[in-house]
């Protein structure tokens, strides 16, 4: 009972967590100043292709998730999570208008820094369940991992070109994007210290690991079968 009280817990801590970072990238795509490199690239895709924000960012994590794991990039439930959920998410609040919009710069303005702290304190609620990284992130990961380069120049080349090509695309690149670029690192790093959230600590567990298990518990529940009564 303990240990589903625990799964449940976690559950819903990670469900709450991806809601959460739906809701602060609503606020920022509202602020309309420009949006974060990878909802540059999400909206390029939706002003093309006519879907929403939302399902942008379903297929394109699709599609990098794909990518991981051909370049070799454990996948936990979390991220087959994150890739389905905060597009779901975001499209729900958009689609009811949760988020107001406003006229004024200034009002745009805190609404971005609102959306930075609320996808923030979303991340230590997600990822804090170990249950592996986003898409993206593992991308940066694995790609760290491939080429051997500083995840700070990975971070930057990603990025660069998801901007790049989301602008080509028709995507909000503004004022807003370059204050997430410098700013969501500082604004991130002072929540985590004040939830005492160490990000690089959390020990994940992947979808190979739950295989794994069941195998085992498949393998020994046969072996008992097959064990002669005395």
């Amino acid at each position: 009972m303990n240990k589903f009280k625990t799964v449940s817990f976690k559950i819903v801590r990670l469900v709450f967590g991806l809601f959460l970072f739906g809701l602060g990238t609503v606020c920022i795509l509202n602020a309309a100043i420009g949006v974060a490199p990878w909802d540059v690239f999400h909206q390029g895709i939706s002003n093309v292709t006519g879907i929403t924000v939302g399902r942008a960012n379903i297929y394109s994590g699709a599609i990098i998730i794909i990518i991981d794991i051909l370049l070799g990039q454990a996948i936990g439930w979390g991220s087959i999570a994150n890739m389905y959920l905060i597009g779901t998410f975001i499209d729900l609040l958009m689609f009811y208008e949760v988020v107001p919009t406003f006229d004024s710069f200034i009002a745009n303005l805190i609404l971005l820094f609102i959306g930075m702290i609320i996808n923030g304190l979303s991340v230590y609620f997600y990822v804090g369940v170990g249950w592996g990284a986003g898409p993206r992130d593992g991308l940066l990961v694995v790609l760290t991992k491939r080429t051997g380069k500083s995840v700070r120049l990975i971070k930057s080349a990603i990025e660069v070109s998801a901007v790049a090509i989301g602008f080509a695309l028709g995507g909000n690149l503004g004022i807003g994007t370059l204050i997430m670029a410098f700013g969501n690192g500082p604004v991130w790093q002072y929540i985590f210290k004040l939830l005492k959230f160490d990000l690089s600590g959390v020990e994940h567990r992947f979808i190979h690991d739950d295989i794994k298990l069941l195998k085992e518990w498949y393998h020994n529940r046969n072996k008992v079968k097959e064990e002669p009564l005395e």
